[in-house]
């Protein structure tokens, strides 16, 4: 999917102003249109700090287009009102990160086992928009950091903390989806096995990255780096 077709997809999603209020994102500041006015796309996935895997951080994204086809997206620890701005992810379709050069792509994470092994849901959507989410997510790339590294310290602390993603079996710490599943009412386990069926691919499964250097891959570990068929 390229640039152009990244876009035409998130907005045939409906990207609206109400959608972002209706998850408690103020869409207009005295009675004109604010830089959040358009984040209306909200998901919910499981952050990992690319320096250390066992850092895992359940995270709320309002996302939205700017121009040049690249997506934003503001960042934080809940829902609630009060809740604390974690950081930043840019989104970039797959046709866009193969232009970047190797300094610029070991920041770069790809979302490919985040759709596929159900780590990446959007609640509030009905089930075939959420998997026409998905679809247009699989294949593109984030570069995130989180400024609030910690969110259980009072303030933030420390330097901004590059993110990476899942990427296989295994990974996830059991307590931090259970309490994803739990806060949702969702089973991640279900939703993987509907999303390999419905997408046609299995999941991947590519270990973390064993230094800040890493350059990612979407589905294999070696060799082609590209997708297998499910069974």
């Amino acid at each position: 999917m390229n640039r152009r077709e990244l876009m035409a997809a998130f907005g045939a999603l409906g990207v609206s102003a109400t959608c972002c209020e209706a998850h408690g994102q103020e869409g207009h500041t005295g009675g004109k249109e604010s830089p959040t006015s358009n984040h209306g796309i909200y998901v919910c996935g499981i952050h990992v700090a690319k320096k250390d895997p066992s850092i895992q951080i359940i995270t709320q994204h309002y996302c939205g287009p700017i121009a040049g086809g690249v997506f934003q997206c503001t960042l934080y620890d809940s829902t609630k009102k009060d809740a604390k701005l974690l950081g930043v992810e840019y989104i970039v379709s797959d046709e866009m990160y193969r232009k970047l050069p190797d300094e610029e792509k070991k920041y770069w994470h790809p979302h490919t086992y985040e759709v596929l092994g159900g780590g990446l849901i959007a609640p509030g959507m009905t089930p075939d928009a959420e998997l026409g989410l998905m679809k247009v997510l699989l294949t593109t790339w984030g570069k995130t950091w989180h400024t609030w590294p910690d969110p259980k310290t009072p303030v933030p602390m420390g330097e901004p903390m590059l993110i990476w993603s899942l990427t296989g079996d295994g990974q996830v710490d059991e307590k931090v989806i259970a309490a994803r599943d739990k806060e949702f009412n969702c089973s991640g386990e279900s939703i993987a096995k509907k999303r390999v069926e419905a997408i046609g691919y299995a999941a991947p499964n590519v270990p973390q990255p064993k230094s800040l250097d890493f350059i990612g891959r979407q589905w294999t570990a070696e060799g082609e780096d590209k997708p297998t068929r499910a069974k």
